[in-house]
């Protein structure tokens, strides 16, 4: 059902847990393995029903394919997706849909594919240009590809598009990092997500790291080469409305932009999350189980009901990493004025330091403080 008009608005995030092979870096759910990716596609679209209610009939107005590798599972079966979405949710006629995809899917057969389907945004995990640092990270493509790919994109008529891209470790020279973000601004797309190298638990590289067989990350490369990220996207045209994204104007992504302003969304899938305001559920991060329980009529998930410090520290930790930033009248008119005035007076300390900028009762990070913006929003989490 697409609708023209929507005044609640909504989300549904779809996890596709099939990648060729296993980044180094990389701690989502997935599998290598598509041996029953008809069976766990199939266990979705009975979720979708499964879950019918949980968004209480409010409009979707953003469908993000994330993963994983979505781009692997093919045309047919993200149009079959989101098909059943449209039958059983409002959708906005403009609806953002976004895929993400790997350079190495980006064929001409896939990106002419696509282009039947409903996607009209891509987010491609470029992460380097540099051959080196792709094997490095264990990624399934290739330098080559990872430009090739984006024009391929393009030239297919897809204008929006966001790349991403990974800074802050070993190899990556700040020689080469100037490189990478001047090849992402002449490939002339509008969008630019950034992220730090991060040493996740249970990887392949904390392991050679552990074993003395990699280097750890530096944390002053990687503040510095965060620095240099805003200085040369920011020359380029492109606006820091969060902290690791950048866009020209009129191009956020409408999807993650609604997490951090708090909007409600579904997530579809195993490991998935949702949101509604008054509680956040997770699904198994297992596919076995997670088929098993759908088949059975069952969500496999856990569900949290948040309480009013919860959502209170929800706001604080979304809006400060944005540029519309935290806004005090927000917190007192939702929460109530016990909850600013604490809020007020822990915020001073990092107003004296310069790392936040006060001004009409709106607490924005500067630069500096976006370098400690996990440490700061901590800082000043209440509790009940």
């Amino acid at each position: 059902m697409i609708l023209y008009f929507c005044v609640i608005m909504a989300g549904i995030y779809l996890h596709i847990p099939f990648c060729k092979q296993a980044c180094h870096y990389c701690d989502f759910h997935f599998t290598t393995s598509l041996k029953y990716k008809d069976e766990l596609l199939h266990a979705m679209h009975s979720e979708l029903d499964l879950q019918l209610r949980y968004l209480d009939k409010q409009c979707i107005e953003t469908i993000y394919f994330g993963g994983g590798t979505p781009s692997l599972i093919g045309a047919t079966e993200i149009q079959k997706l989101i098909d059943k979405i449209m039958q059983i949710h409002t959708v906005k006629a403009d609806a953002e849909i976004t895929l993400e995809a790997n350079p190495d899917d980006l064929n001409h057969a896939t990106v002419r594919d696509l282009k039947h389907t409903n996607i009209n945004r891509f987010s491609i995990g470029i992460q380097s240009f540099f051959e080196e640092d792709l094997l490095w990270m264990n990624r399934a493509h290739n330098a080559a590809e990872a430009d090739s790919s984006v024009k391929r994109v393009q030239d297919a008529g897809f204008e929006n598009i966001t790349l991403d891209l990974i800074y802050g470790y070993p190899l990556l020279s700040d020689q080469k990092w100037k490189s990478n973000l001047k090849k992402a601004i002449d490939l002339n797309i509008p969008h630019v997500s950034a992220y730090a190298m991060t040493v996740e638990p249970k990887t392949a590289l904390a392991s050679f790291i552990a074993k003395g067989k990699q280097e750890t990350m530096n944390e002053s490369q990687s503040a510095a080469q965060y620095l240099e990220l805003i200085e040369s996207l920011s020359e380029a045209g492109f606006e820091h409305y969060e902290t690791s994204n950048f866009a020209k104007p009129g191009c956020y992504s409408k999807h993650n932009t609604n997490y951090w302003k708090g909007v409600s969304y579904l997530g579809i899938g195993p490991s998935a999350h949702s949101f509604n305001g008054e509680t956040r559920q997770w699904n198994v991060a297992n596919n076995a189980k997670y088929i098993d329980g759908i088949l059975n009529g069952n969500i496999p998930a856990e569900q949290e009901v948040l309480t009013t410090a919860n959502r209170v520290n929800e706001y604080i930790m979304t809006s400060l990493r944005t540029k519309w930033g935290m806004n005090l009248n927000e917190i007192e008119s939702r929460f109530g004025s016990d909850y600013k005035a604490q809020i007020e007076e822990d915020l001073q300390p990092f107003v004296e330091e310069n790392h936040i900028i006060l001004d009409n009762n709106v607490a924005t990070l500067t630069s500096q403080g976006k370098l400690f913006a996990d440490r700061i929003s901590s800082e000043l989490f209440v509790e009940e």
